[in-house]
């Protein structure tokens, strides 16, 4: 992927060169809209038959965010929930969710294993080091593989700089939260370098017992060989270190008792990622890069997810676990570029390889509930307690050796003037050698898929495009939860464990059109989309009344929706206003929830599915004051629709509309700054969840009210 970073500079400066006589703006919006997401090779929008967005350098560097989904909300058709202390949730054409039907990638490299997915992959990417954030909406597995479904995030970090530069800073909020942070790189010679690391430490925040520390480096290095070949070194290493505070009951939350009833819930986690990339250009038409790499991931975790109670069966008395879940990768992955003259054909072809050994152990922690005593009702717990930890009671225990393979190809033609025909495929295969400590069970389980996607470009004029597509999803059940005992079963039950060994992949077609125009000069941008999405087999979570977690497939599922974005500067570029947003609607088609004749609700068919706003969207205004060069304020809005809390449609929560404030200024080197985020001090959680029975209670997780944040930044170059 390294190939992406030289090409995307080469397109950058032919664009440059060609219009060096036009304005500054409009070269800056020429380069905007080249992508090397969609088509693994630098690709200009019009181009590119899917939905895609892409937020600059510029946007991020004005964020200042403290975490992710800061940054990430600003997509539009994106909604990406924060699970206190940088955890998080996605929702991309899929309702609020952890399943693993979303993809991540540093530098078009997965973060993860196929069949390792985690939903909080994201908190191991330092904010200090991206230079771009790309995400393509929908399925994307022809190119990037299984998981890439709902939609692909590609998170593209800084490469060294010609001169010499250097950037640090510091910043701190009311609610504990502390980063130091530092950048810098230059090229001597044939070799360049840039190096990017943050320090966050968060204590005595607004939640009881919620500190975290997290520390993150990365390091690249670019060789020029020759004019043509160069080799690449990139390298990431990250700790982090956190109590994890579990959702509160309602009470609590309307009243802003923000407790954490697990004080002694914990996430640690050490991440390193190397690879190195030697590309080499044939000649114009044609290039080659090949790609090993190595991921080391090490999780225990002791999770409030993971705590079991019932008030009906024992009301004092729950259950929990504590886990580790580590593994290790090694793989290759090559790809080829080829430009030719007939019919401005382009082929783009690889292959991937990787092996990952994975381990997984979960035993038993016995806790005392202690109830609310102004709930007579008996229904809520003030806090655990933990009064045995049972490592002589497995609930998980297995090894696996993982064996992905893959192969695609993608081959783009211009039949006529003006219209683009795109059509790509992907074969996958995943070999699980498996060890199941539980059952003395070995085997092998296998899933493969080959799938496919096609689609048009058409640009009538030079400001306008149209675009429609097909595209498959594959998505395999991940290995955690095909090794995780049924409820009811294993550890101190006394019935033998059950597993979900019968589990199928999850498949997905994708039908989308779509469109994009540029007007006044390049100041008003507006694009969307319209897609409808099948899914069969999907893979979901049933949450049952002692909060344990059963997984059911779904025979079928549909997903539609619009996604609007746009961005309009004007009164001489002093004023830019952004906005975005999606409708959406997801569905259960085929569900049999239950087969017990004593359950009152059995089947789902035609009810929606829990945890899908109807609608969420982000915006923001920005004045850059032509009175005041270098100032900058904004407002920002970001809004969650309505939406069920459980499966059976019974209780729905609002959703939220908050607003962020920012500001900054540069002067010289040093840049100050600060936002306000939650303005106006709003109660809101970032979601709402409530098992299917009914004396359930809903579980909030709540978010930080009313947060002042101030930074102070130096930034020295040696530019000429």
């Amino acid at each position: 992927m390294k190939k992406i970073y030289l090409t995307l500079l080469v397109i950058g400066q032919c664009v440059f060169a060609q219009n060096k006589t036009e304005k500054d703006s409009t070269k800056s919006q020429e380069l905007e809209n080249i992508f090397v997401t969609a088509n693994r090779t630098a690709t200009q929008r019009k181009q590119t038959p899917v939905a895609i967005s892409k937020l600059t350098a510029k946007t991020i560097d004005e964020t200042k965010a403290t975490v992710m989904n800061e940054i990430i909300n600003k997509v539009p058709g994106v909604l990406m929930t924060n699970a206190a202390n940088e955890g998080h949730m996605m929702s991309i054409r899929q309702p609020i969710t952890t399943n693993a039907y979303f993809l991540y990638l540093e530098d078009g490299l997965p973060i993860r294993p196929m069949g390792v997915f985690n939903h909080n992959a994201l908190l191991e990417i330092n904010q200090f080091n991206l230079q771009s954030v790309e995400v393509v909406k929908g399925p994307a597995s022809s190119l990037y593989g299984p998981e890439a479904v709902g939609g692909t995030i590609n998170l593209i970090s800084l490469k060294p700089s010609i001169d010499p530069e250097f950037k640090f800073g510091f910043q701190s909020d009311n609610q504990g939260n502390r980063r130091f942070q530092a950048a810098g790189g230059a090229t001597v010679g044939k070799i360049g370098f840039h190096v990017a690391g943050i320090s966050t430490v968060q204590e005595d925040g607004w939640m009881i017992n919620s500190d975290y520390t997290k520390n993150n480096l990365n390091a690249r290095i670019d060789y020029n060989i020759t004019a043509k070949t160069r080799l690449i070194s990139n390298t990431m290493w990250g700790i982090y270190d956190s109590s994890t505070n579990g959702s509160v009951n309602e009470y609590d939350f309307y009243h802003r008792t923000y407790k954490n009833t697990t004080p002694f819930a914990y996430r640690y986690s050490e991440a390193l990622r190397t690879r190195l990339t030697l590309e080499h250009d044939w000649n114009e038409k044609a290039n080659s890069y090949l790609t090993v790499y190595l991921r080391d991931n090490t999780l225990e975790q002791n999770p409030s997810y993971g705590i079991r109670w019932s008030p009906t069966v024992n009301p004092t008395k729950a259950t929990g676990e504590i886990n580790s879940n580590n593994f290790k990768s090694y793989g290759a992955i090559g790809q080829h570029t080829q430009k030719f003259e007939f019919l401005n054909t382009q082929l783009v072809a690889g292959a991937l390889y990787d092996y990952s050994p994975v381990s997984y152990w979960a035993y038993l922690v016995e806790m005392q509930a202690n109830l609310n005593p102004g709930d007579p009702g008996k229904q809520t717990v003030n806090n655990y307690e933990i009064t045995a930890e049972r490592p002589d009671v497995k609930l998980t225990d297995y090894t696996a050796d993982i064996y992905n393979t893959a192969g695609y190809a993608q081959i783009s033609i211009q039949p006529i003037e003006k219209l683009i025909v795109t059509a790509g495929a992907r074969y996958d295969n995943m070999n699980v050698d498996y060890k199941n400590a539980m059952d003395q069970s070995t085997g092998t389980k296998v899933y493969d898929k080959l799938t496919f996607k096609a689609g048009i470009n058409y640009n009538p004029i030079q400001n306008t495009g149209v675009y429609a597509n097909y595209a498959q999803g594959f998505a395999p059940p991940g290995i955690t939860s095909i090794f995780r005992a049924r409820p009811g079963t294993g550890g101190n039950t006394g019935v033998p464990a059950e597993f979900y060994y019968n589990l199928e992949p999850a498949t997905f077609n994708n039908y989308e059109m779509g469109g994009w125009v540029s007007l006044l000069e390049g100041k008003l941008r507006f694009d969307y989309a319209v897609y409808y999405m099948e899914g069969k087999n999907e893979l979901l979570s049933v949450k049952i009344a002692d909060n344990s977690t059963d997984y059911r497939s779904v025979g079928e599922t549909s997903h539609k929706g619009i996604e609007l974005g746009g961005n309009y500067r004007f009164l001489n570029n002093q004023f830019n206003f952004r906005f975005g947003g999606t409708v959406s609607k997801h569905t259960y088609i085929d569900f049999q929830l239950s087969d017990k004749p004593s359950d009152p609700i059995q089947n789902l068919d035609g009810y929606e599915m829990p945890l899908s706003p109807k609608w969420s969207g982000n915006s923001e205004l920005t004045y850059y004051p032509k009175w005041l060069p270098k100032f900058r304020t904004s407002i920002e809005w970001q809004s969650v629709g309505n939406y069920y809390q459980d499966q059976i449609n019974t209780f729905k929560y609002a959703g939220y509309d908050i607003f962020n404030f920012r500001a900054g200024y540069q002067w010289k080197g040093i840049e100050i700054y600060g936002n306000i985020m939650n303005v106006t001090d709003k109660i809101y959680s970032s979601y709402v969840s409530r098992a299917n029975t009914a004396n359930a209670q809903s579980s909030y997780t709540a978010m930080p009210p009313r947060t002042f944040l101030i930074g102070l930044q130096y930034n020295f170059s040696l530019k000429k």
